[in-house]
């Protein structure tokens, strides 16, 4: 099915606010839908697209995976879809699964896990759980915008605090000092840890590429209030975008480390699936100039290919290019003194909190 631009229940080719610059069709849809102009409409503003959210019931809420490459075992993920909007972001492809399109439709029609913190309760509590270190936002921000009245991420850490459970975080959000009564006293007792990503100290970059994140001010600011709580942090400059935001990477780690940042770390961009044709509809209306060199570059990291999928590639490429960016990387890192190893988080003091009504011990 062909849908002429702009027409309703299409969402326009440019969103105000938004990253993606359409909202092709996702591969799991039985029809396909493609904007074009017919010529008789005049040249609009661009539209504003409202955010819908949407409760997700879930059975369980802990996931599991044995990838080599992403550094941990369980996650949680509060939310699906995330209206942060980063065009490079690797988590858009699943939204297909949903029968939404990976563009505009993953910032916009986000799902939420209401009783993510009753789920997690219930898991831990199991007789046969054995504790180990949970990640939160592995795929999708646990922090965008509207956590700030759901509330959904805040629930997951009272109960991962209450069982005393270790933990690691990662946000793009300065949302998350919101929760540094619990991240603190974690963080001094050795179960839990935050990253931030910073991809950029140029603000309008920035906006580009993550349209309602927060700004990297104020980024950094999250930094520096979560060392100061004695939250061990790490900065990710992720991802690395050779042509684009590269260049900045040195200066990323000089600001992390004046924060108070413990160690960082880098991935190269990924582009699979859907991600692909969203990047480089997005590059050629962002940055025209750079476009095709952009792409050229990152052909050059992944084999002649915008992906790979091979295992101890995918974050970082391959060839030439890819090698410069680690050697740099590693450089700069050591150059900012952050490249120090975090002590493990400790799986020790995990405990099933007793509840009313339990009988006490004798003993």
């Amino acid at each position: 099915m062909v849908a002429p631009a702009n027409l309703p229940g299409h969402p326009p080719s440019s969103a105000r606010g938004r990253g993606a610059k359409s909202n092709r069709t996702g591969r799991f849809e039985s029809q396909v839908s493609e904007a074009f102009d017919d010529g008789w409409g005049e040249e609009e503003e661009p539209a504003q697209i409202a955010t819908v959210l949407q409760p997700m019931k879930s059975r369980t809420i802990i996931a599991r995976n044995d990838s080599p490459d992403v550094g941990f075992e369980s996650s949680i993920n509060p939310y699906r879809g995330c209206s942060h909007g980063c065009i490079y972001c690797y988590a858009r492809p699943a939204h297909t699964y949903l029968g939404h399109s990976a563009g505009l439709d993953f910032e916009t029609k986000i799902y939420f896990k209401p009783e993510a913190g009753k789920l997690l309760e219930r898991e831990l509590s199991r007789p046969k759980y054995v504790p180990k270190v949970i990640h939160i936002g592995g795929d999708t921000d646990p922090y965008q915008p509207d956590e700030k009245t759901l509330r959904v991420t805040r629930a997951v850490l009272e109960t991962l605090a209450r069982f005393r459970h270790p933990f690691s975080i990662i946000t793009k959000s300065n949302l998350i000092t919101r929760d540094l009564d619990i991240l603190g006293p974690m963080g001094q007792a050795g179960l839990a840890r935050a990253a931030v990503s910073i991809t950029s100290l140029d603000h309008r970059l920035s906006r580009s590429m993550e349209p309602r994140a927060a700004t990297p001010k104020r980024r950094l600011d999250a930094v520096r209030q979560l060392a100061a709580a004695g939250v061990p942090t790490t900065v990710m400059f992720a991802p690395s975008i050779p042509s684009l935001n590269d260049h900045e990477m040195e200066a990323v780690l000089e600001a992390a480390a004046a924060a108070g940042a413990s160690t960082a770390g880098y991935v190269a961009v990924r582009l699979p699936l859907e991600i692909k044709d969203l990047f480089e509809e997005w590059l050629a209306a962002e940055h025209p100039d750079r476009a095709r060199r952009v792409m050229s570059l990152v052909r050059q990291m992944r084999g002649g290919a915008a992906y790979s999928t091979e295992w101890g590639k995918r974050m970082t490429g391959e060839g030439p290019v890819a090698e410069v960016m680690s050697q740099r990387f590693r450089l700069a890192r050591t150059r900012f003194g952050l490249d120090r190893k975090l002590a493990p988080l400790d799986l020790s003091q995990f405990a099933v909190p007793a509840k009313a009504g339990d009988q006490l011990s004798l003993f």
